[in-house]
């Protein structure tokens, strides 16, 4: 699913992986990084995606609130995990998002999607 982010600017902290080939305590540790992050002051949203390259892309308020977080000790613990068992590589990136802008068809897609609301470029005018 595409995130409702507010209108710019705020920051993006990209998340690409390789992983290793055990998964074991993977799939639930992601989701509860996912329900964690989503808890903390200053969360926008994520979007994820993996095809051999991982992306995660996470969405927040400032660069206190990703600091925040990337201090936050259940995620620390994971990260810790990550490099010992899950990850072969990866990289991080953080970014502040000046401009965004989409595009939709609603009649294809999930109707959750974000509409004219979220990106006041897809009104007509």
């Amino acid at each position: 699913m595409i995130a409702k982010t507010p209108a710019p600017p705020y920051y993006a902290v990209i998340f690409t992986s390789l992983r290793t080939d055990v998964d074991e305590g993977y799939g639930s540790t992601a989701d509860r990084m996912v329900e964690l992050a989503a808890g903390q002051p200053g969360f926008l949203g994520v979007e994820s995606a993996r095809s051999g390259l991982g992306i995660t892309v996470s969405y927040w308020e400032s660069l206190e609130a990703i600091r925040d977080w990337k201090r936050n000790s259940e995620h620390l613990l994971a990260q810790q995990a990550g490099r010992e068992q899950w990850y072969s590589a990866y990289h991080t990136r953080i970014c502040r998002v000046e401009r965004a802008y989409g595009f939709e068809d609603l009649d294809k897609s999930d109707k959750s999607i974000p509409n004219s609301d979220t990106f006041p470029e897809l009104r007509t005018r």
